[in-house]
């Protein structure tokens, strides 16, 4: 176990923690040190113990806070994933029938034996 110096609303600590939870601790003691810091600039000197304790609750106040809003991002996110899924979009390409395929085809073929004629009567 490692002991670590915390320090919260100018008071120093000494805390015990298991090896490799050193930056969770100081990052929860960073956190409560921010809210008995505020209430420090608001009420003035008061014992450590009450500091510790308010602090304590208003961590506690913005965590009900925040698991309120997430179980309300859950519920949306479960309505949202209940609904069912949007019929496709119908896009429609227009295809040429074959007929008309054809039929260009043959007029293709008709022009083309028709220009042959030309040429071949005018070089005669």
């Amino acid at each position: 176990m490692a002991d670590l110096e915390i320090t919260i609303g100018n008071k120093s600590f000494t805390v015990a923690c298991q090896d490799g939870q050193e930056q969770f601790l100081r990052n929860a003691a960073r956190q409560l040190s921010d809210q008995a810091d505020a209430l420090l600039q608001q009420i003035g000197r008061m014992p450590a113990e009450k500091m510790l304790l308010m602090a304590g609750l208003m961590l506690a106040d913005k965590t009900i806070s925040a698991e309120q809003d997430l179980a309300k991002t859950r519920a949306a996110l479960a309505e949202l994933e209940a609904r069912p899924a949007p019929e496709p979009e119908r896009i429609e390409v227009p295809v040429i029938p074959p007929i008309v395929v054809e039929t260009m085809a043959e007029l293709a073929a008709r022009t083309e034996a028709m220009a042959a004629s030309l040429e071949e009567k005018a070089s005669a």
